[in-house]
């Protein structure tokens, strides 16, 4: 059964780093974009950072230059590393895959994606 586990959620300083990590299993992952979102309370989920399968990234112009997502090829596992930290960034972030095998490109538009983890809670705040 094809399943995704978020983990390094907490709580963080503005202007600190946290670094999150998704691991599949179930599939393969690297056959399939991948995505990080956000959801704040009483706020639509929002599209973070995703990548390709041929590792190219696209950010949210929100987090564009603070953020960084990355995917360990071969180890069913990827990451958002989370700098500069603002208290906006506050929200459960999710991990997804795109069931698209092979695309050259990745959508920050969460309908484009169909398993999802549990996720994780991200508070920033002095």
């Amino acid at each position: 059964q094809a399943q995704l586990v978020e983990s390094g959620g907490g709580l963080v300083q503005p202007g600190g780093s946290l670094r999150l990590s998704c691991v599949a299993s179930g599939f393969t992952l690297d056959y399939h974009p991948v995505g990080w979102f956000r959801q704040a309370p009483g706020k639509e989920r929002e599209g973070v950072a995703c990548m390709s399968t041929t590792g190219k990234p696209f950010y949210a112009d929100s987090v564009k230059g603070r953020f960084t997502i990355s995917r360990d090829f071969g180890a069913n596992t990827f990451h958002l590393q989370m700098s500069s930290l603002k208290p906006e960034d506050t929200a459960v972030y999710y991990c997804a895959r795109d069931p698209n095998i092979g695309t050259p490109y990745c959508p920050l538009v969460k309908e484009s994606y169909d398993y999802w983890g549990q996720g994780t809670q991200v508070a920033v705040s002095s």
